[in-house]
């Protein structure tokens, strides 16, 4: 006969959760993300350049989400390791559909200026109102914009090491398929008789069905919350969640253990998780410069339209998609998370030399190798992140990672922009050394991986 101690063990015991709950929902959670961000990538830089901006502004208004996103993405990382997953979700999904509201009202207000610039670095431009309102959208989007790094983490939560690569394969070939409906759906709504409103409020749409796809088909990933704060009464009304004492995953004597929330310092602390932050930051600045200066590279060098540039980014993210579900799969049967880093960092770095002459062959030529470059090399890097992150921390960690990506982006962005008005093409130069750059540091992580069979 069961006592009631006996029966309340029994129910805080954990229970493995990676056979129980699917990727569908969270699949769709991350390409409805992607979606509502990529729908408004082929028009950003005309809406800028209408509303008074030039090359250095659309990189500026393009750097406000990765800023605040740098504030924002280890606090919700954190947050999601002690009060759960799927709150973090929900409430970064809410601040991307207010962000696209007030985006959306930009768009209506009378184009006043605020600030003229004429300088030789800067160059020309006006800083008008519905630019101020597009900046303060943006900075309000990444300020709640963790549902990245909170993905990744949930996961890493519910997928077994040996499945990992594969599974954020999954992720990234439905963050592509975002990649390849939004361009293309936002040139179809562009030429509509809403104009730049269609696309806007087609993201609006798209961040409802998130909401409600993690309200109702999302579960919660993890076991239990690690122990909160003393001073968290807020955060626990705010959610109407009381925290619970957390137990880690059965150890070898089949016991858990108890662990309370952890601290930055003592991440910065884990094993090769510094080293694995810095090519973090290193390859997303090389994608960023690429980001800002490939939009004003189709406009001047290619003269191409909103449609050419839907078209471009969605053949890109076709490629991404099989490389991904097909290659990537295949390949990381015979191949080590380091191998695939390495090889694929050495082709994403030539795609960005193609990009310089400015020839529409080579142009698309380089897709080909952005493809195999980033199919490969970013899902095995995610992989082995969490890996080397864990269980306790994978949130933290995951956090942290975005907030160097948004610190990469704020730098990648705005230089971006900068480059290309002083040097038009050439500025993909940098982009490709930085990537090669990471190519020679990914070796080391032929050892990280050694450490983890130990």
């Amino acid at each position: 006969m069961e006592t009631g101690q006996e029966s309340r063990n029994q129910e805080n015991s954990p229970e493995p959760i990676g056979e129980s709950i699917s990727l569908l929902p969270l699949l769709t959670v991350n390409f409805i993300g992607v979606l509502g961000f990529s729908i408004v990538l082929p028009f950003l830089v005309f809406l800028v350049n209408r509303l008074g901006g030039n090359a250095f502004i659309y990189g500026l208004a393009s750097s406000m989400y990765p800023a605040f996103q740098l504030i924002g993405a280890p606090v919700l990382g954190r947050w999601s390791d002690i009060y759960g997953r799927k709150r973090i979700l929900l409430l970064s999904q809410i601040g991307t559909l207010l962000s696209w509201i007030i985006f959306l009202a930009a768009l209506f207000l009378p184009v006043s200026t605020l600030l003229k610039v004429d300088s030789g670095v800067l160059g020309a431009f006006t800083f008008t109102l519905p630019l101020a309102v597009l900046f303060f959208a943006r900075a309000f989007d990444g300020l709640t914009g963790g549902s990245v790094s909170v993905a990744n983490a949930y996961l890493a939560d519910i997928t077994e090491e040996k499945d990992r690569n594969r599974n954020f394969g999954k992720m990234s070939i439905s963050s592509n398929l975002g990649f390849i409906v939004g361009p293309a759906l936002a040139g179809i709504l562009s030429v509509t008789q809403y104009g730049e409103a269609a696309p806007v409020l087609g993201a609006i749409a798209i961040s409802l069905i998130g909401i409600a796809v993690i309200m109702f088909y999302i579960p919660e990933s993890k076991e239990c919350s690690l122990e909160g704060p003393v001073d968290s009464e807020d955060m626990r009304k705010l959610f109407g969640y009381g925290i619970k004492e957390c137990w880690t995953a059965r150890e070898k004597t089949g016991k858990p253990s108890f662990t309370g929330k952890p601290s930055f310092r003592e991440v910065f602390k884990l094993p090769n998780i510094p080293y694995m932050l810095s090519l973090y930051f290193l390859i997303f600045l090389g994608f960023n410069i690429f980001y800002t200066s490939f939009p004003l590279h189709a406009i001047a060098a290619l003269d191409w339209s909103i449609v050419e540039m839907g078209i471009y980014f969605a053949v890109l993210s076709g490629l991404l998609i099989i490389v991904q579900g097909s290659i990537l799969p295949r390949l990381s049967k015979r191949y080590s998370d380091a191998s695939l880093i390495i090889f694929g960092s050495l082709m994403l770095g030539t795609n960005f030399l193609l990009l310089i002459p400015g020839d529409l062959f080579l142009t698309y030529l380089a897709t080909g190798f952005f493809a195999l470059g980033d199919g490969l090399m970013w899902p095995s890097f995610l992989s082995l992140l969490s890996k080397i992150a864990g269980k306790r921390y994978q949130g933290t960690v995951q956090g942290f990672a975005s907030g160097f990506a948004g610190l990469a982006s704020i730098t990648g962005l705005i230089l971006g922009g900068l480059l290309y008005e002083m040097f038009a093409g050439r500025a993909f130069l940098l982009a490709g050394m930085v990537i090669y750059t990471v190519f020679l540091l990914n070796f080391r992580l032929r050892r990280f991986e050694k450490d983890l069979e130990y």
